[in-house]
């Protein structure tokens, strides 16, 4: 019988640990935006442009490779188009969160969230098929290895980080309660997937891709907003000197 990985089972300890201590870690809450948040909002983004986006061009080949014939074999960067797609479906779902804040009355926003129950849910759900896709990834990416595992792992934490501060900026004590639970076990059900399965090499190109457009907006719709006064120079510094790290890795 083959030995079960157990790198990957520690990079989701870290993971899940990020997900269930993030709301104690009061210094993260203040305005201007933490710079913490600000330097793992660019160690995230450095991630995706260094190591993934690079790693999509071998994906886009297996696609390629994959496809013969019809109307998709004339379109050249499919994996892109994927990625896009990532990145819109993330826009879409902000954009129905928004919505939803300026139609929930104040006195319940101040208590629970600041939306309704159904995008409440809608919220977790998406965020849940994000973190299972993740979890996968521990197992199945397309550059292997144990520095690879390494490097993911710590972006992947990292923007945990920032995502669990926005989730928990739009659903208050409704994330505490239960969404935060319910995206650490979509993230342990999806390395488990990992373990039971092992997807064709085209849809861990087309995962991936989801994946670099999910970071990029869901790092950006932090940082950008002029309220949260984002930290300009900590987002730099993480994103360059993570990307350094990358290169001369």
């Amino acid at each position: 019988m083959t030995p079960t990985p157990v790198l990957p089972l520690l990079a989701a300890a870290v993971m899940t640990a990020v997900h269930l201590a993030a709301g104690r870690l009061r210094f993260l809450d203040v305005i201007p935006r933490s710079r913490w948040l600000s330097v793992a909002g660019g160690v995230s983004v450095a991630y995706v442009f260094v190591r993934l986006l690079p790693e999509l061009g071998a994906g886009q080949e297996v696609i390629r490779a994959s496809i013969v014939g019809g109307v998709l074999a004339s379109i050249g960067n499919h994996i892109y188009l994927i990625a896009l797609a990532g990145l819109v479906a993330f826009y879409g779902l902000e954009r129905v969160v928004r919505t939803s804040q300026k139609h929930q009355p104040r006195g319940r926003e101040s208590e629970r969230t600041t939306t309704g129950p159904g995008v409440f849910v809608l919220h977790i759900v998406s965020f849940a098929a994000y973190n299972s896709l993740i979890g996968y990834l521990l197992l199945h990416r397309i550059r292997p290895g144990p520095v690879s595992l390494a490097f993911y792992t710590v972006a992947m934490a990292l923007h945990f980080l920032v995502t669990d501060y926005g989730l928990r900026k739009d659903h208050r004590q409704d994330y505490d309660r239960i969404g935060r639970w319910a995206l650490s076990a979509a993230l342990i059900g999806g390395l488990a997937a990992g373990y039971l399965a092992s997807l064709p090499e085209i849809w861990i190109a087309v995962l991936t891709a989801l994946l670099a457009g999910g970071v990029i907006l869901n790092v950006l719709k932090e940082e950008l907003p002029e309220e949260r006064q984002s930290r300009i120079v900590p987002f730099v510094l993480g994103a360059f000197g993570y990307a350094a790290i990358l290169l001369l890795a």
